[in-house]
């Protein structure tokens, strides 16, 4: 970039950030109070468990919970297989470089009420080579809570969105959200359209926010409430780091230190940002 560019890059980044602002916190405010009013009711709704809660992330957070939307390929030792199509015992392939098996997948379905999706329920969507030159493959649609791993952490999804790569949509013609997420014997990393993203962390029973949920009891009577530990660490950029970034990028000698997570927002949007140049 060069030195004459500044000012108006400065300018397009405070933009951006106050539309990544006014997506992830405003989705985030609404998240549960708009779930119940416009969702139906699911399977698993109504046998008494909740899907979408603060808590539920991997570490805390408050986006909910962590799928790949129906349709997403996850490379296995025999190819890219639609995530809706493993089995108990796949060989996965996992970022560590080892193939490991599958332990349990769990699922769950989402249908509009009218004519709008809840945000809460949409997925984020990552779209073709936003992360990098090779990935995802394809637009990529996670659930907002789910982690990406990216530069050796793990982020969530709805804290990448920045309006133009990464943005909450639902695929065109689709009319149920299908969301699906893999279990292992320990907390691992994947690749999914070519990016590397979190298996299912399971701890403090959250196996029971799945439909199948009865499914996990019965095959593993011994393992009720397994507690696993994150492969890599957590990091988050929520709505007040996005104010943070903007303020600085209006006064760089006075910002804070960059944090990992401002570092990866920032490479991504601006990545973006070049590619529609």
């Amino acid at each position: 970039m060069s030195v004459d560019r500044k000012p108006d890059m400065r300018i397009n980044r405070a933009r951006r950030h106050f539309l990544g602002l006014s997506v992830a916190t405003g989705a985030r405010l609404m998240a549960i109070g708009s779930l119940a009013a416009t969702l139906l009711p699911s399977s698993a709704q109504a046998l008494g468990t909740k899907w979408w809660k603060k808590g539920d992330g991997d570490g805390g957070g408050d986006s909910g919970g962590m799928c790949f939307l129906a349709g997403t390929s996850i490379r296995t030792v025999a190819g890219a297989v639609r995530v809706e199509d493993l089995r108990i015992g796949d060989l996965v392939e996992t970022v560590d470089g080892e193939a490991k098996p599958v332990k349990w997948i769990g699922y769950h379905s989402f249908r509009r009420n009218g004519r709008h999706w809840s945000r809460s329920a949409m997925p984020v969507r990552i779209a073709r080579h936003a992360i990098d030159e090779k990935s995802p493959h394809r637009d990529l649609y996670v659930s907002r809570g789910h982690a990406l791993y990216v530069d050796g952490v793990l982020i969530q999804a709805a804290d990448l969105v920045n309006g133009t790569s990464i943005t909450q949509a639902v695929p065109e013609g689709v009319e149920t959200l299908d969301y699906f997420h893999i279990a292992f014997q320990a907390h691992e990393g994947v690749f999914a359209e070519g990016v590397a993203a979190e298996s299912l962390l399971l701890k403090d029973g959250n196996h029971e926010i799945f439909a199948n949920f009865a499914e996990y009891a019965r095959l593993y009577p011994d393992d009720p409430h397994p507690a696993m530990i994150p492969f890599a660490p957590t990091v988050g950029y929520g709505g007040r780091e996005h104010l943070k970034a903007l303020i600085r990028l209006g006064a760089p000698r006075f910002a804070p230190k960059y944090e990992p997570a401002r570092r990866l927002y920032e490479r991504i949007a601006e990545r973006a940002e070049n590619s529609a140049v």
